[in-house]
Formats: structure tokens, C-alpha cells, sequence
């Protein structure tokens, strides 16, 4: 059997970012981590509804069925809200969760979006979850490498998150586990900012569990710090072992505004989600993967913005993504037209409009209000 020996968690609004929308919970054995979109507070709003079906722990049942329809619940409630309330339209969020089982010695986890989890076990990580996002989709389908998906403009666009459908799919995968594993779920405020190596370096040179907490976040905002940073680290023992000095505190926290106080990965095979039925045949199995495929690229044409050229020359900003489908099929729309005309503008400015990079939607707003503003055309 093994317990919870110890846990430590910390989130900060990082460094370019006005307000946190990372929420997270931290009540053993069970450990969730939640970063939310949706711009003014509705991302807030997401995440922190997502944490708060999970308050009362999990219901009876499985652990992995368990966490599956909680997380139902809580999209469900997000998807409820967001329709019921304007302010709220479009907000998401992603959802990790990792629930310790004493008795089959295994960590179950819950997954939608891109925030991660980890296994550090004898000074090696490995991630245990793979990222529903457009870049991790031309990587395995092999249309970037590895080391490309790292620095992709667009890696930041999700295609799968709790709240944008009334029905949603999470991975779920049961992590055998021993005394000593020490397990980090995270926001991609993280991942974004430093590599696995790095991320494996720090937990395993780490004096104490808040010690890594505490540098995984400094390294973070010194890399730059271009979204909020959550991190939620814990670690199982033998329970015929002491438990250490001091009880580890119940947790919940929302993320806030105020500021407080990735080693090799290794050749161990990633620890596969369990099948829940047979498919029955090739056929069905294609059409769900297509199914799943067009669901996660409407995700994320509610959740993309850029700049381009419309049809005039003019700066402009669209919704969606700037790719064309066969038969005519645009994944994205004209939002908005500048006076601007974008030969017109410094080469160095006209690469921001040219390289169709995704951003949020306040990002896109504040890029093309000051190229305005450069020019003179606001008032």
C-alpha cells in the first residue's frame, strides 16, 4: 500500500500576464490543476468551477470512472455557465487531475487540454499525458519534429478543454507506482517556459518538495514568464514508514493576482490509458479519430486569434486559425480591417502581421490597437 507523504503547491501570475486564471486543488490523495481561457475573468471563472466538482473528492466507484465523470460534472457546469451568462461566452479551461490508490498502488489521472503530468522515479522523468493541442497533432501525424513543436508559434493552441461542448473526453491512464515516485501536475506556464530536462533537474536536485515548487516557478518567470505558472508536486511512500515532521495542509486555492511566495526523460514506456470497450471494427474506429480530429479544431478556432492581410492589403485581425482546408474550407474569419496597409509598415513590424501567429484574443487586440496607434490612427 502507499500514501501521500508530503505534498507542495505554487502558483504565480508570472510576468506578462495582469491576472492568474490557474486554479488548483491539493487535498490527498487527490491533486488537480486547472488553467483557464477565455479572457476578461471567464477563464477564472472556468478554472476554478472545474476545481470546485472536485471539492468533495470523487464518488463511489473506480478510480478512473470516478475521475471521468467528475470531470463530465464539470464541464458540464463550465458549459452551463458560460451559456447562461454573455460575459462568460467561450471561457475553457484545461483539467489534470491525479488521484492516489492505496490499494492497487497505482496514480490515476484525468486529462484534457495541455496542462501535464509527471512521474520523477530514480532521478528520470517521464510525462505521463500528451498534450490535446494542434502541434502535438502535426507531431505525431510526423509534419514537425520533436524539437520543432518546442518553439512553434501555435503550440499554445489547445483542441480539446472543458466548457466550449456539452460533452467532453478525457484521457485516463493508471500509473503504476513504488516508494520514492514523485509526481507534478502543472500549467503550461511551466512547460512553455523550460524543458522537461530542466524541469527533471530541479525536482531531482531538490532539498524538499516546496523547495522544488518554489525554483520550478523562479525558473519559470526568469525565462520570461509569459502566462501563469501552477504547480501541484507530491510524493508516495510506503505507509509502514514514519510520516515526516509536520501534517502536509489541506489545500484549495484559485489563482490570484498577487505574486506569492523538463532531466532525461527516460526509456521506460509511457503507461498506456485503458481501453474501455472493443472496437468493433477499423471502420468505426476511423470515423471517431475523424470525429475527435473536427471537434478539437472547432475548440480551437473559438480560441484563436491573428493578425493578417485582408483582401485590400489592409492590417487585419481574424478568428481561428490561418488554415485552408480542401474544397474551399477556411478555419478562420475577418474580424476586423485597419486603414493600415501592411506593406507599409517596418519590415520588423510587418513580421508580426505576416507570420499569421496565434495569440489570444486580448493578445491580437493589443497588437493591432498599437500598430494603429504607430500610425496615428486612433483617437
Amino acid at each position: 500500500m502507499l500514501r501521500v507523504s508530503g505534498h507542495s503547491e505554487r502558483t504565480d501570475v508570472g510576468r506578462q500576464r495582469q491576472a492568474n486564471e490557474d486554479s488548483y486543488l491539493a487535498r490527498s490523495p487527490l491533486f488537480v490543476v486547472a488553467d483557464g481561457m477565455g479572457g476578461a475573468q471567464a477563464g477564472e471563472v472556468a478554472s476554478l468551477t472545474a476545481i470546485q466538482a472536485f471539492q468533495a473528492g470523487l464518488p463511489d466507484g473506480s478510480p478512473e470512472e470516478s475521475i471521468e465523470r467528475t470531470i463530465a460534472v464539470a464541464n458540464h457546469n463550465i458549459y452551463e455557465q458560460a451559456h447562461a451568462d454573455a460575459s462568460l461566452a467561450g471561457m475553457g479551461t484545461t483539467i489534470t487531475v491525479a488521484a492516489v490508490d492505496a490499494d492497487t498502488e497505482q496514480v490515476y489521472i484525468g486529462h484534457v487540454g495541455d496542462s501535464r503530468a509527471y512521474r520523477l522515479r530514480d532521478g528520470i522523468i517521464q510525462r505521463l499525458t500528451r498534450d490535446h493541442s494542434l502541434v502535438e497533432e502535426m507531431r505525431r501525424r510526423g509534419q514537425i519534429t520533436e524539437e520543432q513543436a518546442e518553439d512553434h508559434p501555435q503550440r499554445s493552441i489547445i483542441t480539446r478543454a472543458l466548457g466550449p461542448e456539452p460533452e467532453v473526453q478525457a484521457d485516463l491512464t493508471a500509473v503504476p507506482s513504488e516508494p520514492g515516485d514523485v509526481f507534478l501536475l502543472c500549467s503550461d506556464g511551466l512547460t512553455t517556459m523550460i524543458s522537461d530536462e530542466k524541469i527533471s533537474e530541479i525536482l531531482a536536485g531538490a532539498t524538499s518538495l516546496d523547495a522544488a515548487a518554489r525554483t520550478l516557478v523562479d525558473e519559470a518567470n526568469r525565462a520570461g514568464g509569459r502566462d501563469n505558472i501552477t504547480v501541484v508536486i507530491f510524493q508516495v511512500e510506503d505507509p509502514a514508514r514514519p510520516l515526516p515532521r509536520g501534517e502536509q495542509p489541506t489545500m484549495i486555492r484559485r489563482g490570484g493576482a498577487r505574486r506569492p511566495t523538463r532531466p532525461r526523460r527516460g526509456e521506460a514506456e509511457t503507461p498506456k490509458p485503458r481501453r474501455r470497450g472493443r472496437i468493433i471494427a477499423g471502420v468505426l474506429a476511423a470515423c471517431a479519430v475523424l470525429l475527435l480530429l473536427v471537434g478539437g479544431v472547432f475548440v480551437a478556432t473559438r480560441q484563436a486569434w491573428f493578425l493578417g492581410t485582408d483582401p485590400a492589403g489592409r492590417v487585419a485581425l481574424y478568428s481561428g486559425l490561418p488554415y485552408e482546408l480542401p474544397f474551399g474550407i477556411d478555419l478562420y474569419n475577418l474580424k476586423y480591417s485597419t486603414a493600415v496597409q501592411t506593406d507599409s509598415l517596418p519590415s520588423s513590424r510587418q513580421r508580426s502581421v505576416t507570420d499569421n501567429e496565434v495569440r489570444s484574443k486580448d493578445d491580437a487586440v493589443s497588437l493591432i490597437e498599437d500598430i494603429e496607434s504607430s500610425e496615428g490612427l486612433t483617437g
